[in-house]
């Protein structure tokens, strides 16, 4: 799979503050890398150095295999913080504004208004746009390069859930219809895990953890815990009803059954008629945020 983006020990200091502290990121063609962390935590500072808006004190940044910022130009499209824009002037005029540094013809600002919902706000100033039509636009601006990797830093903070829901909707039709590898940061877990492919956790200015959608999913599925008397008789007489690569024991008297869930009935007359003493046994699962908490050590 090819890499769009390869980023390996960025360090980043203000001052005494060390802002990203060797931070590590892959992310790979046809990916929605959802970036994740507490206000904070470095998103935005890491987002400034792959752009080249700052410059860490180590490491480096690669870009399609092996180029830099500066080598792919307009192929890197971002929204970073507040979308940048004129007020005073319409969805069509700021485009046509913003084209002049793009190369951009009417025909293709067109056709960007109507992919971001914003072909038909006529004559209205941007200044009296809601803040979902603020975050479209900064996107359209960001889409006249034709970018191939695209950078949205907290893009649905503050959005009502009408607002939230354009721009996730919009996200899915640039990476699916337009093959566009996207780049998002957010602290708003659920509404991320509807789009993304794979994440990246950051805390405190250090990586915790890279992990795809499946592997998550996988790791927060229900699974069920019992507690028991004797842990490893326990094991070996669940084994005979769930494959023993599904049964772990995770602490002295806890077990866990993350596979067939739903013979627990059968899990528990078998473990008593055998003479343990059984004092629980409950299905249980970890929420994306749950996860996230746990990650971050809170």
């Amino acid at each position: 799979m090819e890499q769009m983006l390869t980023a390996k020990n960025i360090i980043k200091k203000y001052g005494k503050k060390t802002v990203l502290d060797n931070v590590c990121m892959n992310i790979q063609k046809g990916d929605i890398y959802g970036f994740i962390g507490k206000n904070g935590a470095g998103k935005t500072t890491f987002m400034r150095v792959i752009l080249s808006l700052t410059y860490p004190q180590s490491g480096e940044v690669k870009l399609f295999g092996d180029k830099t910022i500066k080598e792919v130009g307009l192929k890197v499209g971002s929204l970073i913080e507040a979308p940048g824009f004129y007020k005073n002037l319409t969805a069509k005029e700021n485009l046509k504004r913003f084209s002049l540094l793009y190369g951009a013809d009417d025909l293709k600002i067109d056709e960007i208004l109507k992919w971001v919902g914003l072909s038909n706000t006529g004559n209205k100033k941007a200044k009296d746009f809601s803040l979902g039509m603020r975050q479209r636009l900064g996107i359209a601006i960001a889409l006249l390069g034709d970018p191939e990797l695209l950078l949205l830093d907290e893009p649905i903070n503050g959005l009502d859930p009408e607002g939230i829901k354009e721009i996730r909707d919009l996200i899915l039709r640039l990476n699916k219809e337009r093959n566009i590898t996207i780049l998002i940061s957010s602290h708003l877990l659920d509404e991320l895990a509807k789009v993304v492919t794979r994440y990246g956790i950051i805390n405190n200015g250090r990586m915790v953890e890279e992990i795809s959608s499946e592997e998550l999913h996988e790791k927060c599925k229900k699974k069920l815990l019992i507690e028991v008397d004797d842990t490893k008789k326990a094991k070996t007489i669940i084994s005979d009803i769930v494959s023993e690569k599904n049964i772990n024991i995770i602490s002295k008297h806890e077990i866990e059954v993350t596979s067939q869930i739903e013979k627990a009935t059968n899990i528990n007359l078998a473990l008593v008629e055998s003479g343990l003493k059984v004092s629980a046994i409950y299905p249980n699962s970890d929420s994306l945020e749950e996860y996230f908490m746990k990650r971050i050590g809170e």
